[in-house]
């Protein structure tokens, strides 16, 4: 019988070896190819004696002040560079100054002892107040105590930035006081607690000055002033421009009673004299209420800590007090407050009238040598298209001076302001502030940012 000539298991032994063949040969093909790349692209060799790499460097960050010896700009120099942008219709009714923090030197004023409506600006007078007068790691502490039948009487002490926020959770404000903590020390306390109440006998007056428009409260931009308030009255405790309640203090004994699973009626009493403490927390230092006042233009903060002002030097703990405790510490510390009129301590009202030279003369104490209880209002000014209130203005398409720039914002309907400092190209530090009004702030702020602007890119020397 005849045999195959071939097996059939051999075939398919032929065929992988085939395959491996062409594959090694591919892969000898591209390792030639690469070889011959990195041959013709290496590096070109180490001279004989070149020094060895360096080692890494360290990144550390530091602040640097600006130099005392930075060329002073001149009067004549200020005046010729803003001449153009001043000519822009939209400033409106426009009154301002700029000065040299280190000399003092006044080197520009348009009308800049004029009272006007300074919208927001009139924050400016208040944190300068109360930096000047208050310790500056000053904390407000809320307190629970112990009423009769196991009532817990929440102890309003005019901290608006108490949160409703659990431990962990985010807030509106830094560093806040919180609910939740109060709560856990009642618990922890083993008295047995059956309602709650609050006690806001620590403010007096009216809760809203009377030109305030009451719209204002739905709008976001204000609250009944309360001894007791969280998350500055906002319904929306994240929301910067939630609408607010018009009953603060009840909002805040729901809040305790909702951490404390309590479901009784929260009602309105004056702590009984004596009644032992049950729970206590403390708000952020002074400096830091005073930055997120100023970085958000928060009314409600602003009003409360003009009140806290007052308490401090004897005053009512009222809206007409704080805003009178502001002006009688600017007076005190020699700060020119002739023509001002200060109905609250925010702004909103159009009732308040500041002159631009009053600003100016702030600003530069803040940034010169003269006043050092006032250096960290420096840093709670907005930087020009980067945080805050001026996170939009300022586009380096249009306007110089981003980043280089700081300053609050003021706006109401018809009026717009900024006061803060610029740093020249030169290094020099200057002190500003504009009021423009009767024109839109849609209009008003890209002209009030270019007159401001024109010093950043000035030397201003000539």
């Amino acid at each position: 019988m005849a045999q195959p000539t071939s097996s059939p298991a051999r075939r398919p032994r032929k065929v992988l070896r085939a395959i491996l063949v062409v594959l090694l040969v591919a892969v000898l093909a591209a390792g030639a190819g690469v070889g011959w790349w990195l041959f013709e692209n290496r590096a070109d060799p180490v001279p004989a004696g070149t020094p060895a790499r360096p080692a890494a460097m360290t990144f550390a960050p530091t602040v640097k002040s600006v130099p005392s010896t930075a060329p002073e700009p001149t009067a004549n120099g200020v005046q010729k560079a803003m001449a153009k942008a001043l000519k822009d219709p939209m400033l409106g009714e426009f009154t301002g100054q700029v000065s040299d923090p280190l000399t003092g030197e006044v080197l520009w004023s348009q009308g800049a002892d004029t009272p006007r409506v300074p919208a927001s600006n009139a924050k400016i007078l208040t944190a300068s107040a109360v930096l000047l007068e208050l310790p500056h790691d000053a904390r407000i502490t809320t307190k629970v105590v112990l009423g009769a039948d196991g009532q817990a009487i929440l102890v309003g002490a005019g901290d608006p930035t108490l949160t409703t926020a659990s431990a962990g959770e985010p807030s509106f404000y830094s560093d806040p006081a919180r609910i939740a903590d109060l709560a856990a020390a009642i618990k922890k306390s083993g008295k047995q607690i059956t309602s709650v109440a609050v006690d806001t006998s620590l403010f007096t007056g009216p809760g809203m000055q009377k030109t305030w428009d009451k719209r204002d409260i739905e709008g976001g931009d204000i609250a009944p002033m309360s001894a007791l308030t969280v998350d500055g009255a906002r319904l929306k405790p994240l929301d910067e421009y939630s609408p607010r309640t018009d009953d603060p203090a009840l909002a805040a004994g729901r809040a305790l009673a909702d951490e404390l699973g309590l479901n009784s009626q929260v009602t309105e009493v004056t702590a009984p004299s004596g009644a032992p403490t049950i729970a206590t927390v403390k708000s952020a230092p002074l400096t830091v209420r005073v930055g997120d006042m100023m970085r958000f233009s928060d009314n409600v903060l602003a009003e409360q800590l003009a009140i806290e002002l007052s308490v401090a030097t004897g005053g009512e703990a009222s809206i007409e007090g704080g805003a009178h405790a502001v002006l009688a510490t600017l007076q005190k510390n020699k700060f020119d407050v002739e023509g001002t009129v200060l109905v609250d301590a925010s702004g909103l009202s159009y009732s308040d009238r500041v002159t631009a030279s009053l600003l100016d003369e702030l600003m530069s104490a803040a940034a010169g040598n003269g006043q050092p209880a006032l250096r960290s209002l420096l840093d709670s000014l907005p930087v020009a298209h980067g945080t805050g209130t001026l996170t939009d203005r300022f586009d380096p398409d249009k306007t110089n001076g981003a980043g280089w720039i700081r300053g609050k914002t003021g706006t109401l309907t018809g009026v717009s302001s900024l006061t803060g400092i610029v740093q020249t190209v030169d290094g020099r530090v200057l002190a500003f502030a504009m009021i423009s009004g009767g024109t839109s702030p849609a209009d008003a702020r890209p002209a009030v940012d270019a007159v401001v602007g024109t010093l950043r890119d000035c030397g201003c020397r000539t």
